[in-house]
């Protein structure tokens, strides 16, 4: 079994809990890095063709539907947190029994999570618009594009529980090639549906779902091929109870926490809607642009989980906080040299959305606030992976909700309603990713000396 695996480490995974650091962090997030970037890069396409061939009201309405959709799908996708860092736990202690069960348990509970997400998505869309305040002139576009959307969800939970698996193990490179394919296909497929077709924001929608069941096929077959540990056996999809309570324990807290930040950020959101449309095309636009340095970022808290999660599991604890230190370092520089560049370049890349120069002020507004101090929202994700990956969820989510979130709204509630501008909307982010990275550096800080390092 150990040769087994190890033989399997020499293809597309990584060998995380033995040899220099460095090189392998790199290697490890890297893909990972692009992987991210390139999702948004279509993900951008979309904002892009609607908002050049079906004009701002369309922008709008796609723009103004990222924080419901991350609102409604956090819970379950952090449920693929959980299935990473179990599946990396037991790579660490090669326990290949054990991989095999977590895999297929996993790949049920995706499915099963996918299609409840389907049902309440189509049905709840406008009723939850409506509730955020979403501007009449469109909520109508909105809706559909939500409907039609919530259709992949299936895929999208396959797709996420499958390559955090295949991260536990190492392997960043493949999925970054399936999801390059799907991509290209959604960006075809968005210029024949919205230009050739004048479909508008439903033919958007469609070339969405369609790359997502492309990926995730991709995925699933990739794994059904596999050897070993990583094999996937439809004839085994079974759910293990030990193993389902494993990564719940894990990955429910990750899905809560990342619930409530994306309530906190549909206040946010609901905020933004009371500046009327050209406020919401413009932070639309700029949310967009920021993804990118944030996707870029977060690639560094999946590597802190899945090498910290590996090494825990080995045994090898001193390796733990070498990893950390690293991580940080990593994303430190990537934070501030994207973030800045953000801001540099924010009004060439901003026209690229729309023409209207009250849609590029505005998103430079956001852009200002949020990008250039950006790396505080990395360190305190990286500090989120390094305790997860040594098996704590609870005390992050409860960190996370009481400084990140908990402090965002009452920032909403309390200093936005005296001074009713965006600037001070967007200083709630700068002021809460300070407060809790460094709450969740404490809380580490302890547990490594505590419960950790002995």
């Amino acid at each position: 079994m150990n040769r087994q695996i190890k033989a399997h480490q020499r293809g597309h995974e990584i060998d995380m809990v033995h040899g220099p650091l460095l090189g392998k962090l790199l290697l490890f997030a890297i893909p990972l890095m692009i992987s991210s970037i390139m999702q948004l890069l279509f993900n951008a396409a979309d904002i892009v063709v609607v908002g050049r061939f079906a004009g701002d009201e369309s922008l709008a309405a796609v723009g103004s539907t990222s924080s419901l959709i991350n609102l409604l799908t956090n819970l379950f996708i952090g449920l693929s947190v959980g299935a990473n860092v179990v599946v990396a736990h037991y790579f660490g202690s090669e326990e290949k029994d054990k991989i095999s069960k977590t895999i297929h348990t996993s790949i049920v509970i995706s499915v099963i999570c996918g299609v409840v997400m389907t049902i309440f998505g189509a049905s709840m869309a406008g009723i939850l618009l409506r509730l955020m305040s979403s501007p009449e002139d469109v909520i109508g576009l909105a809706t559909i594009y939500l409907r039609i959307y919530f259709l992949g969800m299936p895929a999208t939970m396959l797709y996420n529980f499958g390559s955090a698996i295949l991260r536990a193990a190492g392997d960043t490179r493949r999925p970054l090639y399936y999801l390059f394919f799907a991509g290209v296909v959604n960006v075809l497929l968005n210029l024949v549906f919205v230009i050739g077709f004048s479909m508008d924001v439903a033919g958007v929608a469609i070339a969405t779902v369609v790359s997502q069941y492309i990926s995730a096929g991709l995925v699933v077959r990739c794994m059904m091929k596999e050897e070993g540990a990583l094999h996937l056996s439809l004839r085994e999809l079974c759910v293990s109870r030990t193993i389902l309570w494993k990564i719940v324990r894990i990955g429910l807290p990750a899905g809560l926490q990342g619930t409530v930040f994306a309530l906190s950020n549909v206040v946010i959101q609901s905020a933004i809607n009371s500046f009327g449309k050209i406020i919401v095309a413009g932070n639309a636009a700029a949310s967009n642009i920021e993804g990118f340095v944030y996707m870029a970022m977060n690639a560094l808290h999946q590597t802190s989980l899945s090498f910290i999660g590996q090494n825990y599991g080995a045994g090898e604890k001193k390796r733990i906080l070498r990893v950390l230190l690293l991580c940080q370092a990593i994303v430190v520089v990537v934070g501030v040299v994207l973030g800045n560049a953000a801001v540099i370049f924010g009004r060439p890349l901003l026209h690229i959305y729309s023409d209207n120069l009250e849609v590029v002020e505005a998103g430079l507004v956001r852009l200002k606030y949020i990008c250039r101090f950006y790396a505080l929202c990395g360190i305190m994700d990286v500090m989120v992976g390094a305790l997860r990956g040594i098996g704590y969820s609870v005390m992050p989510m409860i960190v996370s909700l009481l400084g990140a979130c908990g402090l965002r709204l009452l920032w909403i509630a309390t200093v936005f309603q005296i001074y009713h501008t965006t600037d001070m909307l967007y200083l709630s982010y700068i002021v809460t990713w300070s407060i809790t990275a460094l709450v969740h550096m404490l809380c580490f800080a302890y547990l490594y000396r505590k419960k950790v390092y002995i």
